[in-house]
């Protein structure tokens, strides 16, 4: 006779006592996820999603899937692939894990469910963790494996979580780009088979496929409706999601480390963590599962911004380059003073003593100041920062050194190198990266925003670049035993380095940026206030890199600025400043160029968009996103629109995309109001030398412009318009 796990025993968690039944409810507000375990056995998943279902129902229903939560290599059958898998000393590879012990434990903003499982025969435990938060509709699941063999075990495969869903007409949708094209979407049905989602970039995960994805479970992936999950990977490194459609009945979900060339050498009693998982379901379509997840980031996933807005700043980069000079930078600091902005960045080429960095071929590693272009210091420069009522930020990039440089002149053996061969260099033909598994490494990085922020207390903000891959697979640190733990191991030393900063600098501002985009993850964001989206700043390839980002991630960690025309990197197109503005506005509001350089019109366009962005920024900085109108849907228009929690104040944005003859736009309909109140439209923003447009001034109640909508004026090309809706 099945007897339950521990029998009648009564478990004790932190708060209160538990009677083990041998079923447990992994509640949020809204969700569950259902799990089952018995005495001898495995721990098995029923069920994700709203609360509409019970085990009972689904067993009576024909519906209860009931798989393996981890599969291990050893006790799934041929058919199904393992989420676990281990090479023990003896060369056995085989896990039979069984459930022995079950903790509920009652935190203030989550409760967590750890269930301990050891394999039958060798002394390997493995604790699969779930963790329920009470305000926020995310789960997070993760595994700690440890063992008490004689010697080192491998862990061949280590998934993060495994998801069974019942098999139907599921989409997945997820994200794929490049350098300068990031955060494409693409959308396809689940068909039988496999399909794997992979990054094997080693120091960047996010230029190519993405560690985040959603599945819709009623067809074709839908904005406002249909049930829908998103999962996301919490780690910067190399990973790979995996979807088996089997020919049976269900879709089995995998998501962690990507095991190629990742073989990890675990010593005894040392335990080894997975990177977390984090779930969202929402019937809401694929906007729910978005409002989830940037409800979750604020209050859980970013290091301190939270629900506070950023400064609108001027980055110097694609203004003067590496051109730096002390009088341009202050004289930029005038112009971005001028405009009404809050925060200077001084880009790259500041730094270099016996190597100044006048090109992007050397210096990285000599963070000392280049007194050539600097005369004062960077003293000068927070003075001067001061002096106009601003804040001083500077760009570094701490894990990265070029060849020409006196740093690797001194500790070549700090730099990621494969024995006995040639290094093989990025950026500017000398750009290698640092061995991060390194514990003196470790300290160098430290010590670089340390010197910064000992020395110049007034910095008030970092942009924190990575402009390379790893290329060079091999450690001078690790032994030879362990060169497979490279890829892992560099992640969790520079994971080690950032919780070092925040604690002794919680109140500095760091922006992760990985030549653009790269970094753009949820592995890396508890320890960063934003990311930078794209190195593209173009307007209208903006308009379809942040709506890609947006899926998972809130506006308010989205940096986004205003370029210069034309665009270096989309050619001679020229693209009204008003509608640069506008684009820019719908996140963490910047610019991106050389003030001086401006026309009358751009600097009062700017000017105004600064002003009237500053009344709208709550909103949209820490507001509910809707996406209206999508530009993957070739409709010529694209919108979203933000609200605040009690939808009595709303931003709408609305970009004409494509402009020809005879042109039929979509009427508009909105999202996230509140049906019985009365809305009045203002138009902000509103192009230098014209009026706001009919709209402007007119009311409209909820209900209207949600089932009705409005025709939003957009006469000629690269329109655009933005509403405060009060």
């Amino acid at each position: 006779m099945r007897k339950t796990l521990l029998g009648a025993l009564m478990l004790l968690s932190a708060s209160a006592s538990l009677a083990w039944q041998g079923e447990v409810t992994i509640e949020t507000p809204h969700t569950q996820l259902l799990l089952s375990a018995w005495e001898g056995g495995d721990l098995r998943q029923s069920y994700y999603g709203d609360k509409s279902a019970t085990l009972q129902q689904l067993r009576d229903a024909g519906s209860d899937l009931s798989f393996e939560a981890l599969p291990a290599f050893g006790s799934v059958g041929a058919t199904h692939l393992p989420a676990l898998q281990v090479q023990h000393m003896d060369g056995d590879q085989n896990l039979e894990l069984q459930v022995t012990d079950y903790q509920r434990q009652d935190q203030p903003r989550a409760v967590l469910h750890t269930f301990t499982m050891q394999d039958k025969v060798m002394p390997v435990t493995v604790k699969i963790f779930y963790k329920a938060y009470k305000q926020v509709d995310v789960i997070e699941t993760w595994t700690e494996i440890v063992h008490q063999e004689k010697k080192a075990i491998t862990l061949k495969r280590y998934d993060s979580g495994h998801l069974v869903l019942r098999q139907g007409d599921v989409w997945l949708t997820h994200l794929h780009g490049n350098w300068g094209a990031e955060a494409d979407i693409t959308q396809e049905p689940l068909t039988l088979g496999m399909k794997t989602i992979r990054n094997s970039d080693g120091a960047r995960n996010s230029h190519l496929d993405a560690p985040e994805l959603m599945l819709s479970l009623d067809g074709k992936p839908n904005e406002q409706t249909g049930r829908t999950i998103g999962l996301v990977l919490c780690w910067s490194g190399n990973f790979e999601l995996r979807i088996n459609t089997m020919s049976h009945r269900e879709h089995h979900v995998y998501a962690g480390i990507d095991p190629v060339a990742s073989d990890y050498i675990l010593e005894p009693k040392q335990p080894f963590e997975t990177p977390h998982l984090a779930m969202a379901y929402s019937a809401e379509g694929m906007g729910g599962v978005s409002r989830i997840f940037h409800n979750w980031a604020r209050k859980e996933g970013m290091f301190h911004r939270g629900m506070q807005t950023g400064d609108i700043l001027l980055n110097s980069w694609e203004g003067i380059y590496l051109d730096i000079t002390e009088d341009k930078i202050i004289k930029m600091m005038d112009d971005i003073a001028s405009f009404g902005g809050e925060l200077f960045v001084m880009d790259d080429g500041w730094f270099g003593d016996k190597y100044p960095r006048k090109q992007d071929n050397s210096s990285l590693g000599d963070w000392v100041v280049d007194k050539q272009k600097l005369p004062g210091g960077i003293k000068a420069l927070t003075d001067a920062a001061r002096e106009r009522k601003l804040k001083f930020g500077i760009w570094i990039e701490p894990e990265m050194t070029n060849t020409t440089s006196e740093l690797f002149e001194q500790h070549p053996e700090w730099v990621l190198q494969r024995p006995g061969r040639d290094l093989r260099k990025g950026r500017g033909g000398t750009q290698v990266v640092l061995d991060m598994t390194n514990p003196k490494v470790q300290d160098f990085v430290f010590s670089v925003v340390d010197n910064l922020m000992t020395q110049y207390p007034e910095i008030a903000c970092i942009k924190w670049d990575a402009n390379a891959s790893i290329e060079n697979y091999g450690s001078s640190y690790l032994p030879r035993a362990k060169q497979s733990n490279i890829y892992v191991d560099y992640h969790l030393g520079l994971i080690k380095v950032l919780k070092r900063i925040r604690e002794k600098y919680p109140d500095l501002v760091i922006q992760d940026c990985a030549s653009g985009g790269g970094r753009a993850n949820y592995g890396l964001l508890p320890y960063f206030d934003e990311f930078w989206v794209s190195d593209n700043t173009d307007a209208l390839q903006r308009v379809y890199i942040q709506y890609g980002t947006s899926l998972f991630f809130p506006a308010n960690a989205m940096a986004q600025h205003i370029n210069h025309v034309p665009y270096w990197n989309t050619g001679k197109r020229i693209i009204p400043i008003k509608f640069r503005c506008d684009v820019a506005m719908s996140g963490r509001l910047g610019i991106e160029l050389q003030p001086k350089d401006m026309t009358d019109e751009e600097r009062q366009q700017t000017s105004t968009c600064m002003a009237d962005y500053k009344q709208l920024r709550p909103v949209v900085q820490t507001g509910n996103l809707y996406r209206l109108l999508s530009p993957y849907d070739h409709k010529n228009v694209s919108s979203i629109m933000y609200t605040n929690d009690s939808r009595s104040q709303a931003v709408l944005f609305v970009y004409k995309i494509a402009n020809y003859v005879d042109q039929p736009l979509p009427r508009l309909r909105l999202a996230g109001l509140d049906a019985q109140k009365t809305y009045t439209l203002t138009e902000k923003n509103v192009r230098v030398g014209e009026k706001p447009c009919s709209l402007s001034g007119k009311q409209f109640t909820g209900r209207f412009l949600m089932d009705v909508g409005i025709e939003v004026p957009l006469w000629g090309d690269y329109a655009s318009r933005v509403f405060e809706l009060k």
